[in-house]
């Protein structure tokens, strides 16, 4: 080991050639003076050659140059001839201390090489003792390590056990808070509840592998444990409600909480809204009677309502205050159980479908039937249909109690169309199939009734009244009444919701079939015993009025045309009065009737009017003269036959009319008349020639028919 040590390369030191540098440029010593000259010569040549072959790249020779340069020697003959000697001795130096130091380092291997040794032998013995250890101890390792195994796989089983437990057994404390009744039903409970269930739901992994046991009996202990807890939970809920403020029915966010977990439940649940129902009916009814009389059911007045009987100064009043007492309960009723069936009715929903679901009778339910799909809002409008029940029967009794009192026809109608109001408020409020509207319904079915029946009383007690017209030919008196009670009905029609259904006329058509129509029929009947035109002047007037009050209402539009249909026939048959009128008096009906069919186009027709017994000249000189006398005062008699009709523009069209028509017929006896002088002036002349002055028929009748207009106009 030494000796390896001491082959480490040795230090570099400056080493120079044998011929140094002070050689180079001087001579170290005298030379023999015999051979200077040729010595030196040659000396210094082969320095100077061996100083120019000497190559400056060569690195050695840089770094000699470069020592000698950190001496800061001066080129002197002393400090050249030192300088190899100081050299050597440097190196000499530098050899004997790595020298001494190796001796060190080759003391210090030896005592390692010592302390290796006794390792070994240390290792070998330890060696010996493990092996024997080893033997005598491999029996105990081998149990100790089945040991650790069994005891990972205890651990395992042991862990799994506990998640096990944890997942799907309650603990005792779990139990009491889900089954007894003496825990209270708070955050704890609905969180066991919720686990419970998340059990159940979980069951069915274990119900589906071989060995079902397990799953079974856990199944069967949480159901019966959830059956205690919905038990516990629907005793609360109706622990709660009875002491809710029934008066100011806001249910708190607990019992909502209750409800929407007892939804799971439906028959629970029902069983829940069933007894709010009956609560809330039973105060709603007291309510109602203490509004109507001011004191409560037990005989305790309430000084602080004002009764509906004693503030109600008439029927429509009455009832009036008394469906919007209920209208008003109704939408309190509706805003306080909002807050459960609308923002909370998905999960309501959600919690009735599960509970649905699982109940047997839908589990053999017959293929295709279909499962009723809870509908929040139609939830909410039955319990507040429910609610108001009771006081919707002590409602309907009041209501029917007026309306069968009740006298008044025009005071029956407003009551329906008060009650129909009503009607289509509450069916949007709780929907078209509640009590609520079914009563209104009846209600409103029974006024009308009682108004039909008081229409036909009226009319009834009439009779006697439609036997003759009055004298002055107006519309009789019975007439007016009907249609002010008419025109009163048709005002609160229009106020009403029903004028702005899809069909207005054919909802107000029975009502003019009971007010309207007897009394027409009535004036038609009168006028039928009298004679012309005093019939059509007396339908007339009362036409008139009718249409007066009809025109101002869209929802007898078809009344008021059939109306003018009628007046306008009417009309017509005074224009053939008054037209006949003039033919009568005037004298000319019989000359006017001779020469009626005939045609002064044709000669034949012409020729017999000379033969005509009319166009004698006697006959035609009485109906001139007759005619004269008749035409001063044409036409303000023919106006005083129709001064009874009402609308004197209508009697002066009629007069009119009837004047032109006689003007029309005046016309064509003029034109007869000249014609037939024509054609007997014409045969004369063709006979005999002689020109004879005749009395023609024009000089017996002269008038002509421009002054008839005129007279007539």
């Amino acid at each position: 080991m030494l000796s390896d040590s001491t082959s480490a390369p040795p230090v570099r030191s400056l080493v120079l050639p044998l011929r140094d540098s002070s050689e180079l440029l001087s001579p170290t010593g005298p030379l023999p003076p015999t051979s200077t000259k040729s010595a030196g010569t040659s000396a210094l040549t082969s320095k100077i050659a061996s100083v120019l072959s000497t190559s400056y790249a060569d690195t050695e020779f840089r770094e000699a140059l470069f020592l000698l340069d950190e001496r800061g020697l001066q080129n002197v003959a002393s400090n050249r001839r030192k300088l190899r000697l100081d050299l050597q001795k440097e190196v000499i130096d530098s050899n004997g201390e790595i020298i001494h130091e190796f001796g060190k380092v080759a003391e210090q291997l030896k005592r390692i090489g010592y302390t290796i040794s006794k390792l070994n032998e240390s290792y070998s013995d330890m060696k010996t003792q493990l092996d024997a250890a080893h033997a005598s101890t491999a029996f105990a390792l081998g149990e100790a390590s089945q040991l650790m195994t069994q005891k990972r796989q205890i651990e395992s089983k042991q862990e799994l056990l506990s998640t096990f437990k944890s997942h799907f057994i309650l603990t005792q404390d779990e139990v009491d808070a889900l089954t007894l009744t003496s825990e209270p039903v708070d955050d704890l409970f609905f969180s066991v509840l919720a686990k419970a269930k998340k059990i159940s739901r979980d069951c069915e992994v274990l119900l589906g592998f071989e060995d079902q046991t397990l799953g079974l009996g856990i199944m069967e202990q949480v159901t019966r444990n959830l059956n205690h807890g919905f038990q516990k939970l629907y005793r609360w809920v109706q622990r709660e409600f009875k002491s809710l403020n029934l008066e100011n029915p806001q249910i708190g966010s607990a019992i909502r909480r209750a409800l929407r977990v007892l939804a799971e439940r439906p028959t629970l649940f029902q069983n829940c809204l069933d007894f709010f129902a009956e609560a809330r009916e039973n105060v709603l009814s007291e309510a109602f009677y203490t509004a109507l009389t001011g004191s409560w059911a037990a005989g305790l007045g309430d000084p602080s309502v004002k009764p509906i009987e004693l503030a109600a100064h008439d029927p429509l009043r009455y009832v009036g205050d008394m469906l919007a007492w209920s209208h008003s309960a109704a939408v309190g009723e509706r805003e306080a159980l909002e807050v459960l069936f609308i923002s909370e009715g998905d999960e309501i929903a959600k919690g009735i479908q599960v509970g649905r679901e699982a109940e047997v009778w839908r589990l053999v339910a017959e293929d295709g039937e279909e499962m009723d799909v809870f509908d929040p809002v139609t939830a909410l409008n039955q319990l507040v249909d429910r609610d108001m029940s009771g006081a919707v029967r002590i409602l309907r009794q009041r209501v029917e109690q007026v309306i069968q009192t009740n006298e008044e026809t025009i005071l029956a109608f407003r009551l329906a169309n008060l009650i129909n109001f009503y009607k289509s408020t509450f069916s949007r409020l709780v929907g078209t199939t509640s009590v609520l509207v079914e009563a209104m319904g009846t209600l409103e079915t029974e006024a009308l009734r009682q108004f039909r029946s008081l229409a036909r009383d009226h009319v009834a007690t009439l009779q006697t009244e439609f036997q003759h017209t009055p004298p002055d030919l107006q519309p009789p008196e019975f007439l007016t009444d009907a249609l002010e009670q008419l025109s009163a009905i048709m005002k609160t029609y229009e106020t009403s919701m029903s004028s702005s259904g899809d069909d207005p006329e054919g909802e107000f058509e029975p009502i003019m079939t009971e007010a309207f129509d007897p009394f027409m029929a009535g004036c038609i009947n009168m006028a039928s015993n009298a004679s012309p035109p005093s019939n059509s002047i007396f339908l007339i007037n009362c036409f008139l009025a009718a249409r007066t009050t009809l025109s101002g209402f869209t929802f007898v539009r078809k009344y008021a045309t059939d109306i003018q249909t009628k007046i306008e026939e009417e009309k017509g048959r005074l224009v053939i009065a008054q037209y006949e009128l003039f033919r009568a008096e005037s004298g000319l009906d019989s000359l006017i009737e001779a020469l009626a069919g005939m045609d002064m186009q044709k000669k034949d027709d012409i020729g017999k009017v000379a033969t005509l017994e009319e166009v004698q000249p006697e006959a035609l000189r009485q109906s001139s003269q007759k005619l004269d006398d008749f035409l001063p005062s044409a036409l303000i008699d023919a106006t005083e036959k129709l001064k009874n009709l009402q609308d004197s523009k209508l009697a002066s069209d009629v007069t009119e009319e009837a004047a032109e028509r006689f003007c029309v017929d005046f016309e064509h006896v003029e034109e007869m008349l000249l014609s037939a002088d024509e054609l007997a002036e014409r045969r004369r002349a063709e006979e005999d020639g002689d020109e004879e002055h005749m009395q023609s028929l024009r000089a017996l009748f002269p008038r002509t028919s421009s002054e008839i207009r005129v007279l007539l106009s």
